[in-house]
Order: C-alpha cells, then structure tokens, then sequence
C-alpha cells in the first residue's frame, strides 16, 4: 500500500475520532471513496512523468462543486435529494489531475449566505482556537478541516469573504480571485454576479498551488518582489470601527511593514464603505432569482436567517436593483482609479474578534454583517484579495490581514502576499 493511501487512512482516523462533531464539519464523508481516490492519485503520481503540483494533498470540498456520483445539497435540506452529479466540475477534474485527492464534502453556511458559518441542519463546527467560537462562513468545514491538519487545502467560494473570512477565523491563507479566474461552471451559484472560487491551506506556498491548479495556470510569476511597496492603507472603509483586538493587530502588522520599509499610504475610500448596501440589495436580488420558486417550501426546512436574506428583495422595486447593478459599476471603476499606482491595499480581514456561536445566535444581524464588512467591499468593488495570518503579537491567535488589488491583479496581489508573508512572519 502505498503513501498516499496510507496518509488518506491516517486522516480518516482522525475524523473519525472526532465523533459527533465530525457531522458539522461534513455534509458527507466516506472512508471507502477517499481510500479509492487515493489509490487513483498514488497511480497518477507513479505514471506522472513529472512532479504535479498537488501530488497527494487531500482536498476537502464545500458542497457546492460537483463531484461525480455526488449530491451538490450547498447544505441544505431543499436539495438534499437532488440527482447526483454526472461528472466532476472543472475545478475538481483540475486537482484530481494535479494529484489531489479529494477528502469528503464540507458544511458550510446553507447556501454560503452568510460570513459566520452557522447550520441549523448539520450543526455548527467550532473553530480550531476556540470551542465554541464560530468558525467563519460561508466555508465553515473546509476552513475546520484545514485548521485541524485533516487536509492541505480546501476548496471554498468566496460571494462576500467566504474564503477569507474561515481563512483569519481559523489561522489560514486563503485567496478570493477575480471573479474570471477560476471556473465557475459545476459550482452551485449563490449570486452570479460576485461568486468566485479560491482555496485555504495552511501556507502560502500551498495556498498559491491549489489556485494554479484551480485556475489552470494563473499567476505563474509569483514571486516575493524587493525593495520598498507602495501599499494603500484605507481611510473610511476597512479601518473603521475596528474592535480593540483588530486594530491592535492590524497596527502591530502596519508597524512591521513600515521598519521593513514599505510605503505605507492613507487613502480615503469611504465612498466604498457609503456603497456597502448595494451588496445586501445585488446578493439577495440574485439568489432570488435562484430560489423564488421554493420560498414556501424553505419556510419549513430552510435556515430562518438565510430566509430572511433572501426575502430582502421582495422590499425592493426592479427599479431600485437595476439602480443598484448600476451603481456598482461606478463603485468598480472609481476602485480601480483610486488603486492606481500601488502595489496593492491592506486592511484587517476582520472588522472585530470572531464571537462565540451563542452570542451569534443572539445577534445574528449585526454579528454577520461585522464578520463580512472588510471582506465583502472587496467583492463589492470586483476585486481580488488575499488573507494571511500575521503573527505580530506574540503567542496565541494569530491576527489576519488582508491585501487586495482590481481585478486581473491576482498575480501582482499574490507577489505582495509573498514578500508581506516574508516580513511579518519570517516565511520563505
């Protein structure tokens, strides 16, 4: 028996020690599946007359990518009994192809409409640093499977932060890629118009392989750049109203990068934070196009609070989304302008510390739209961004920060995560 099937084995076990709590994490999982695409990716490596990128990395995979012979339920009980898929999306044939071995289907967020995590259905994972404290949405299992070591990667989707957001909750790396970067075909949508799809890993070097894979070859010039970065630091949006655990972060990580000496500059993009609720309008206007026909049915066995996102719409006139979709395409191209001529943004991927998921349940509203409020103004402007850990401030829970850039900038936002992953944390 060979390497790959043995380290798949050894994974299992460790699932499966986790007992009850193993169902949070995962929509399914099966041992015998996972055995068979380990010996399929063991042949692969043997025959492979080079090395490949992913060779036998498991790869946990959000229930929204279809894998052959898999139900895509995106968690919920509205499409648990959906036809199975005929074949694996592109994104999943990519890191099979790669080496990859895929390691069960992960919980996550019913529909990936929400950045905390929460699932009435499958339960709720703790993340890796607190029990009981959410693990960040919509990729909640993923994120867990990452932070615990069961995998090297996980695929997530990113609507609003649902890749970054898991990522800073959990200690990851995690990138959200321009929304063309990455097959989105096979991937069960929640808003056509924002959805995107990146991994999370534990490293940066891991993390930037899956998204060559994913992506089928962007950003291959990535490399850590020297000398001195201009990098924007956000006035009126990011870095406001950040709770004390953030900002101290976020500070720490902005005192580092000015002694390695990058140029750190204010800028005022307040008008990104005044645009904030056109994501709320677009994102519900979409996913009710999605899902108008199963309103009554998602009363019963639908999330309450996924319900109530949704419904939103219905307190709005046509007129007033097709105002919405236009305004957006100012906010994109006043972004771009305003990035012009930097490396690259930097903002605290967290507006404030990840609560318990008791006080989430008590204050849903304001807890969700703290978690997503950094994150989502990236997607608000069609931009790409990374999050990474920073460790600044001695031991213990690691701070997140985020770099972002427009889109098409994925391999200039990833070389700047590389040099900053290098001066905040001594990596490479």
């Amino acid at each position: 028996m060979g390497e790959i099937v043995e380290k798949a084995r050894a994974a299992i076990g460790r699932v499966e020690a986790l007992g009850d709590a193993a169902s949070a994490i995962f929509t399914e999982f099966s041992p015998a599946r996972i055995l068979q695409a380990a010996a399929e990716a063991e042949a692969l490596v043997v025959a492979a007359d080079r090395p490949l990128p992913l060779a036998g990395m498991l790869v946990s995979v959000k229930d929204l990518y279809d894998e052959a012979g898999q139900r895509t339920t995106a968690a919920s009980l509205l499409l648990k009994d959906r036809e199975p898929a005929i074949e694996d999306c592109p994104v999943v044939a990519r890191i099979k192809a790669a080496g990859g071995v895929p390691f069960g289907r992960t919980s996550m967020s019913e529909f990936a409409y929400s950045g905390v995590g929460l699932n009435p259905h499958y339960g709720t994972p703790s993340n890796v640093f607190e029990e009981g404290g959410i693990p960040g949405g919509s990729t909640s299992g993923g994120g867990v499977t990452v932070g615990l070591g069961l995998c090297e990667v996980a695929l997530g989707t990113d609507t609003g932060g649902s890749v970054r957001i898991p990522s800073a909750i959990n200690g990851l790396y995690g990138h959200k890629p321009s929304q063309d970067k990455v097959p989105l075909d096979g991937v069960h949508p929640l808003a056509v118009s924002f959805d995107s799809c990146g991994p999370l890993a534990s490293d940066f070097a891991t993390m930037l392989a899956a998204y060559q894979v994913m992506s089928g070859g962007d950003a291959p010039g990535v490399e850590a750049p020297t000398g001195s970065l201009r990098l924007v630091v956000p006035e009126n949006a990011f870095t406001n109203d950040l709770d004390a655990w953030s900002r101290g972060h976020f500070d720490a990580a902005k005192a580092r990068l000015a002694e390695a000496g990058h140029e750190l500059v204010p800028l005022d993009l307040g008008f990104l934070q005044d645009a904030l609720l056109l994501n709320k309008i677009l994102i519900s206007a979409e996913a009710h196009e999605l899902y108008g026909d199963h309103l009554d049915t998602l009363v019963s066995v639908g999330d309450p609070r996924v319900l109530t996102r949704i419904r939103f719409r219905e307190t709005l006139s046509d007129d007033e989304v097709a105002e919405a979709r236009a305004a957006r395409i100012e906010v994109i191209a006043r972004t771009a302008e305003a990035l012009s001529g930097f490396d690259a943004l930097i903002a605290p991927t967290l507006q404030i510390f990840p609560p318990s998921i008791a006080d989430t349940l008590a204050d849903f509203d304001r807890i969700n739209a703290a978690m997503l409020r950094n994150t989502s103004l990236l997607n608000l402007a069609d931009g790409c961004a990374m999050s990474m850990p920073t460790h600044t401030t001695g031991a213990g829970r690691p701070g997140a920060l985020m770099i972002g850039g427009i889109k098409g900038h994925d391999e200039r936002v990833l070389s700047v995560g590389a040099r900053l992953d290098r001066d905040l944390n001594g990596a490479g």
